[in-house]
């Protein structure tokens, strides 16, 4: 049993880290853009790309709020 703790707490920690390493990078990156005076041509770029993301997500979301029953259905409140 503890060894399968200690596995379990190793994967969160590598997990953790990484996510942590992928932050410092994209701070890093956007820091570097915004001295430079580029930010605003890679927001102008990005934002079509961000907006359909968005819109499919939605479209997904939406998708299954349709398809789960309702609790009134069920006979709940």
């Amino acid at each position: 049993m503890e060894t399968l703790l200690n596995v379990m707490l190793i994967r969160f920690t590598v997990l953790a880290g990484c996510l942590v390493v992928a932050a410092l990078l994209l701070f890093t990156v956007a820091l570097t853009l915004k001295r430079r005076g580029k930010l605003d041509d890679v927001r102008r770029y990005t934002d079509p790309a961000a907006k359909a993301a968005l819109r499919a997500a939605a479209r997904r979301l939406e998708g299954r709020i349709s398809a789960t029953p309702r609790s009134r259905d069920r006979g709940g409140r």
